[in-house]
């Protein structure tokens, strides 16, 4: 394969997420600036503006990425969004209580760079709504936060501008030779797996009584960054799984013992 066809495919295994974007024409710019540094692959949540893809100040906005804007897809949830994802990079400029790790964007881009030497990786930038950023929720979705380093007290970027420069060290660092891959042999497991080991496990600790489930309050978001920090694999969340199913599973037939002595 050549250079141009290798920036290619792993150019189409990278996803752009724009967050409940307030202004149409930021989703145009956002289209543009990806398409110039040779990606085209863009998802947006909730927009605020529904039929952005036939607004004209988006349509402008885009220019000669008109086919980028008209390909983006529309979600109603930010893990929707994420699809496929195996790593996805929350863009904030500040580390999070029991977010993810904190990591500026050259180095975020190496490691994409390498991540995406695997066919079997795909990986997500997201950003936050134009005023107010993305909140610690949508960041807990996110295996790690990524900041723009910028002159302190002048650190305000637009959207469009923000991804951007995301999209241009991305290129620089995908038209780098590949580094040596370091990561585990066996692929990290989809975002959406991650969510459903979660969300199970969740459950099986309601179910043994270790957590109110009116009141996950931080057990959670421990979890989940521990879960974000491991990056499991596939046999990981089977696992997992099995475990929460097994503890589950117990609960129930020590109730229906107890019910029958009765």
């Amino acid at each position: 394969m050549n250079d141009a066809a290798d920036f290619g495919a792993r150019a189409r295994r990278l996803r752009f997420v724009l967050v409940q974007p307030a202004h149409a024409g930021n989703i145009g710019a956002a289209a543009r600036a990806i398409k110039a540094m040779g990606f085209t692959r863009l998802a947006v949540v909730a927009p605020r503006e529904p039929a952005f893809q036939s607004d004209p100040q988006a349509l402008a906005w885009a220019t000669h990425a008109r086919d980028v804007l008209q390909a983006a897809t529309v979600h109603d949830t930010l893990p929707q969004a994420l699809g496929d994802s195996t790593y996805a990079y929350a863009m904030t400029g500040y580390a999070r209580e029991f977010g993810a790790r904190f990591i500026v964007l050259r180095e975020a881009a190496a490691e994409t760079a390498a991540r995406l030497a695997r066919a079997d990786e795909t990986v997500a930038f997201v950003f936050g709504t134009e005023r107010t950023g993305l909140t610690n929720e949508q960041v807990g979705h996110c295996q790690a936060c990524c900041a723009i380093p910028a002159q302190p007290g002048a650190d305000s970027l637009n959207l469009a501008q923000a991804v951007q420069l995301v999209a241009y060290e991305l290129r620089l660092a995908l038209a780098a030779p590949l580094p040596v891959s370091c990561f585990q042999s066996e692929p990290a497991a989809p975002l959406a797996a991650v969510e459903g080991m979660l969300a199970h496990l969740q459950q099986a600790l309601v179910a043994i009584g270790y957590l109110d489930p009116q009141a996950p309050g931080r057990l959670m978001l421990r979890l989940r960054r521990l879960l974000a920090r491991a990056q499991p694999t596939v046999s990981d969340i089977d696992i997992l799984r099995g475990i929460a199913a097994a503890m589950i599973a117990r609960k129930a037939e020590r109730r229906g013992r107890k019910a029958g002595s009765n």
